[in-house]
């Protein structure tokens, strides 16, 4: 293990983007099977060609029929667009009780205009890129490294840390999560050469682990324990198909090795995280003046 990291259980993500779906009720499937697997939180972009609500209002639609589940939607906003932008990611917090998290790339936000349940909605920033390292170090909760080697994911979220010092923040502050796409379809079998202990390829679309999800469970331990990131964020390329073997076997694989919770800690994303909950810059902190 590496001595730059001190080990600790990891936490899981995962993207539930769906091309050609129209509807919210399939996105609620998703959702519910990652949160019986304990995950920390889903994703759900504006990217794929999905006809009807854009991915903050499924997520509303969502948030009722889940319980502890992390719901963090991709909102693009310009800054002349914040004051609707922050309105939209507060009621999901207030609806989701407190488990909210906004991915977003404007560095120029306002993030604190409301006081949800959780202080602010976490935010997750794609460090993958400078720009984006730069954001996700003065403002992110959760910072994404799409990284095809553990040595290259490690040597990001080292300076991820380096820069949240610098910005006057602690560097526990930020949970910097290796992104990549998961192809289970091999099922139990062994991974495709390159793949497994070779690690992910390189793609159009970014870092691609293609194998069984006993095979992904010992890369992720491995990763993990060389201190190349705090947990994953992972996009199936199949979504129930990756997804559901991903919690029955890659998850349940971990948590018997205890590297992942079986319960959740809290009711909030923030709890999920283990970040403690933001003072709302605008509350009251005692005194007359």
């Amino acid at each position: 293990m590496s001595a730059r990291y001190a080990r600790g259980l990891l936490h899981l993500a995962a993207g539930i983007d769906q091309a050609g779906s129209f509807d919210a009720d399939s996105y609620l499937e998703l959702a519910l099977l990652a949160e019986r697997g304990g995950l920390d939180f889903v994703t759900l972009d504006d990217c794929c060609g999905r006809l009807g609500p854009d991915a903050l209002d499924v997520l509303c639609r969502v948030a009722p029929a889940t319980r502890r589940l992390g719901l963090v939607p991709t909102v693009t906003a310009t800054p002349t667009e914040s004051f609707r932008a922050r309105a939209a990611m507060a009621t999901l917090d207030w609806v989701s009780r407190g488990r909210a998290g906004w991915r977003i790339d404007v560095s120029a936000e306002v993030w604190d205009g409301w006081a949800p349940p959780q202080g602010h909605p976490v935010r997750v920033v794609d460090a993958t890129e400078e720009h984006g390292r730069t954001v996700a170090a003065r403002y992110a909760d959760v910072a994404l490294v799409r990284a095809v080697t553990a040595e290259r994911a490690a040597a990001v979220r080292d300076e991820l840390r380096a820069r949240a010092a610098e910005s006057g923040r602690g560097p526990d502050a930020l949970r910097v999560l290796a992104s990549l796409l998961i192809d289970l379809g091999a099922g139990e079998y062994a991974a495709e050469p390159g793949h497994g202990g070779g690690g992910p390829r390189p793609t159009a679309r970014g870092p691609l682990y293609r194998g069984g999800p006993v095979d992904l469970a010992e890369l992720l331990a491995a990763w993990h324990a060389d201190g190349a990131a705090d947990g994953f964020h992972l996009v199936p390329v199949e979504p129930r198909r990756d997804l559901e073997r991903l919690v029955n076997g890659t998850v349940a694989l971990l948590q018997h090795r205890g590297l992942f919770r079986t319960f959740y800690p809290g009711s909030t994303l923030h709890d999920h995280l283990g970040l403690a909950r933001p003072a709302h810059q605008y509350a009251v902190t005692g005194g007359t003046s």
